[in-house]
């Protein structure tokens, strides 16, 4: 009997160290797992997956058949094929299935589409606003880390009414292009910006993002070119990121503030705490492990293995927390079929502030894909939103505006 016991001690032992031993494993696991996540979401996007294959392509018949999840999005798209050495506009569904479908082929940019193997849907749809049909000019926007390329589209005449356009995180000013027009119709100028970092816009020392809590200084750049240019009513607008971004520029600047009779949102990333654990589970992860993404991204540890120059404290982003602040109008899009940013956090802004916030909600459409599935209803949605600020201005808000 007591050599059973000696002889069963050093076993138990050794299976609680085991244990413990799979359980450092299993947290050094999940440590370095956070860790590329963060750096997944500061990093600036550099290639992108191509999850769509090109099964045939019959340019004489202007048509294409594409295989994979966003093969049957409805609307109009621009394809990134071949590591983005090309790119077309795809149109109408023809015929569809299972994660296949035959589609018009609106154009092709340049590359060899009928070589192309596999592809990637886009938003952006237009790539220039040489495409719109409107007069433009190439400006530069001096920012305290050096000139940043902009667009600037006039309307017909003067009348000292601007937007401001501020695309997303992995995106250029491309993506922004959609809205020039029904501004335009309004008679508003438009300001297409690029920030650091974006690829376009001089980088920070870093080379990093800073999810909004380092780019909003460019907007006030933008601001501050566009007074200076005459504009007297300032509307901006924000996708994505670009909504963070935006809205961190009001919150932080009084020479914002000074000018701006609106803000206009598109899919926005209005909590990050929410995005990060919504992204999370996406890839099966739960929700500590997006805690913990935030814990290290605020952290003084952030520094050493994300690269960034400094903490980034997501709960100062969180716009929601000083809606309150907030004192001009907001049209709100977003989609509940969004599968990058979640609606909650544009759902909790618009329930902050009822009194401002036009809320419309999409169905099925997309991240920043809302004018590409219904671009007349979008198209309208903006071009009579600046119809009211244009009359009103930031001192009435008429009741017609509020919605949702």
């Amino acid at each position: 009997m007591v050599r059973r016991r000696r002889t069963a001690a050093p076993k138990v032992a050794l299976l609680f160290g085991a244990v413990a031993l799979l359980g450092g494993i299993a947290a050094s696991v999940v440590a370095v797992v956070a860790v590329v996540f963060a750096r997944k979401v500061v990093v600036p996007v550099g290639s992108r997956d191509e999850d769509l294959v090109v099964a045939r392509v019959d340019l004489a018949g202007g048509e294409l058949e594409l295989l994979g999840d966003e093969a049957v999005l409805a609307g109009r798209y621009g394809l990134w094929f071949e590591r983005d050495s090309g790119h077309a506009r795809i149109g109408e569904i023809l015929e569809s299935g299972p994660r296949r479908a035959r589609r018009r082929i609106d154009g092709v940019d340049f590359g060899r589409l009928d070589r192309a193997r596999r592809g990637r849907l886009d938003g952006w749809y237009y790539l220039g606003p040489w495409e719109l049909g409107h007069p433009y000019e190439n400006v530069v926007v001096e920012t305290e880390l050096g000139p940043a390329p902009a667009w600037h589209i006039p309307s017909a005449s003067p009348s000292g009414r601007w937007v401001i356009q501020v695309h997303g995180r992995g995106a250029k000013r491309a993506e922004t292009l959609r809205a020039v027009s029904p501004a335009h119709a309004r008679g508003w100028d438009t300001l297409i910006v690029s920030y650091r970092n974006d690829g376009e816009a001089p980088a920070s020392v870093d080379r990093r993002y800073g999810l909004g809590g380092t780019e909003w200084q460019d907007v006030v750049a933008a601001v501050r070119y566009a007074r200076a240019q005459g504009a007297e009513q300032i509307v901006l607008m924000g996708w994505s990121m670009g909504g963070t971004i935006t809205l961190q520029a009001v919150l932080r600047s009084a020479e914002v503030r000074e000018a701006l009779v609106g803000i206009i949102l598109e899919s926005p990333a209005i909590d990050w705490v929410d995005i990060l654990r919504f992204q999370g589970s996406l890839y099966g992860l739960p929700p500590e492990f997006s805690a913990m993404v935030t814990r290290l991204l605020s952290a003084p540890l952030a520094v050493t293995v994300t690269g960034i120059a400094a903490p980034i404290d997501l709960q100062s982003l969180d716009a929601v927390a000083r809606a309150e602040e907030f004192d001009v109008p907001v049209l709100l899009l977003a989609s509940e079929g969004d599968r990058f940013v979640p609606i909650d956090g544009a759902r909790r802004f618009a329930a902050a502030r009822p009194d401002l916030v036009q809320f419309e909600v999409f169905s099925d459409a997309g991240h920043v894909k809302l004018w590409n599935q219904e671009p007349v209803r979008w198209s309208r949605l903006i071009e009579s939103w600046l119809g009211r600020r244009a009359v009103h201005g930031a001192v009435e808000h008429d009741e017609d505006q509020i919605a949702g």
